[in-house]
């Protein structure tokens, strides 16, 4: 009898050692599938650019719609990003419409180079027209520090183009 106990718990640890090896796997496949990846290796900078991206809310307005079927998170959902408009834009609120911060075919994020970049994430002011970016909270990101604003810039020069979405 206490052959067969030990046999028995031997079998119950290693599934239970395989099922939570399963689970870990699957986990980490979520993980993986929750954030968009870049197409090569990244800078430390570009690393924490990404940081700073994905803990700002920067997907919130500028990926439309910013989850992807069945990952939205406030619906109870686990978090899946919308990879293929990541950060493309095309949220509307209102007249406004959230910009298209990828890189352009200059690998430029929405098309600025990195002086005009700041001077928007600064004064809150449109590089083209000048006119104040009304739902952009730039008086938030004006108060970083000049290293993790550049930190962005690098990452969003380092991700794929990507167009809006519907």
């Amino acid at each position: 009898m206490q052959g067969r106990l030990k046999l028995a718990l031997a079998a119950a640890a290693l599934l239970m050692t395989v099922g939570n090896g399963a689970i870990f796997a699957q986990q980490q496949k979520s993980d993986r599938a929750a954030k968009p990846a870049a197409p090569k290796p990244m800078s430390a900078q570009a690393k924490r650019g990404r940081y700073l991206v994905q803990t700002s809310g920067c997907n919130d307005c500028h990926t439309n719609p910013p989850f992807a079927a069945g990952g939205n998170p406030f619906l109870g959902e686990p978090k899946i990003i919308n990879a293929a408009h990541f950060l493309a834009g095309g949220t509307e609120f209102g007249p406004v419409v959230s910009a298209n911060i990828t890189p352009d075919e200059n690998g430029r994020p929405a098309g600025l180079t990195l002086e005009k970049f700041l001077s928007a994430m600064r004064t809150g002011r449109d590089p083209e027209d000048g006119h104040i970016l009304q739902v952009m909270p730039w008086p938030i990101f004006g108060e970083m520090i000049e290293r993790d604003l550049e930190a962005i810039y690098e990452y969003l020069s380092a991700i794929p183009r990507a167009t809006p979405g519907p």
